[in-house]
């Protein structure tokens, strides 16, 4: 562990930040999980979140393999950082069937 790193993170707020991020992600998942009983509100959350993390693929150049003199960089080529991302596609797509489930559920509750 690299004490300056550690102290870094620590005045900058990335822990704090950090543990609140991973609250939300936890509120979005009860609220998947509670899907039939409310509106689409959790996997609207959900896809939201996806779609902002997978701007990072456009956004951040490290989520590629940088060049180093050969041919294999670059796209598609993911480095960790984008194979950390590329996950999201996979929370994206169950967002979206979730989302479908409970608008499907609620409407025919309110409709009969």
């Amino acid at each position: 562990m690299n004490q300056a790193h550690r102290q870094w993170h620590g005045t900058n707020g990335t822990y704090r930040f950090s543990y609140g991020l991973g609250i939300a992600i936890i509120f979005i998942a009860l609220l998947i999980a509670m899907h039939p009983l409310f509106p689409p509100v959790g996997s609207l959350l959900l896809v939201l979140m996806a779609c902002t993390t997978l701007s990072f693929l456009v956004t951040t150049p490290e989520a590629w393999v940088p060049a180093l003199g050969d041919g294999a960089h670059g796209f598609p080529y993911l480095s960790g950082v984008g194979r950390l991302i590329i996950k999201d596609t996979i929370m994206f797509g169950a967002a979206l069937v979730t989302m479908a489930d409970s608008a499907s559920s609620y409407l025919q509750r309110v409709h009969g």
